[in-house]
């Protein structure tokens, strides 16, 4: 698998990862985003993808999951997080590993 990295995120918030040199397309709305990640998981092999854009394809995101290429990571976009990427980082670290390391802790 190709190991090219990409973004995919809505307006300014993938600028960062640009700046970087990760590859960088922009969506703006539920069907051009799934479009575009369609188009880029045939082509690289870590795929980010903005936290509001990918609350909008999450099935398609499912899908993905079941296969080990594409590794697709949602984070935080540039308006804020809702904790999606979180929990979803932490149900791959789950099935990943078999156990919680990253979020098991008692709140106090």
């Amino acid at each position: 698998m190709n190991n090219k990295m990409a973004i995919l995120g809505e307006g300014d918030s993938v600028l960062a990862f640009k700046a970087g040199g990760v590859d960088a397309y922009y969506a703006t709305d539920r069907e051009q985003a799934k479009s575009l990640l369609r188009k880029l998981a045939k082509e690289y092999g870590i795929i980010f993808i903005t936290e509001a854009l990918a609350t909008e394809v999450d099935d398609l995101l499912k899908k993905f999951n079941q296969t080990p290429y594409p590794i697709i990571l949602p984070i935080p976009s540039g308006s804020g997080e809702d904790g999606y990427a979180a929990s979803k980082l932490k149900e791959r670290m789950e099935k990943a590993l078999g156990v919680d390391i990253l979020f098991n802790r008692e709140d106090k």
